[in-house]
């Protein structure tokens, strides 16, 4: 019963985005993020496009990354 509970509490893959993303910001000597979620891009974006959105979006929401380096960036489709 337990199982149910914790399988229930796992969005179905249909509300989920098509893609997933995993993202490492850093500010040398101060901060380390990792991030990670999932996204549908519209038809016709590039990785490219995928990548400055979703760095956009979190520095956007939060401040203090602006500027971090990327150490790390994965984008793949969201199926086994």
């Amino acid at each position: 019963m337990t199982t149910q509970t914790e399988q229930s509490s796992i969005p179905a893959a249909q509300t989920q985005g098509s893609h997933h993303w995993i993202i490492t910001l850093e500010l040398p000597g101060r901060l380390t993020s990792s991030l990670y979620g999932t996204w549908t891009p519209p038809a016709g974006a590039t990785r490219h496009d995928v990548f400055t959105a979703i760095k956009n979006h979190i520095t956007s929401a939060n401040p203090d990354l602006t500027g971090a380096n990327t150490m790390f960036f994965a984008l793949e489709p969201n199926q086994l």
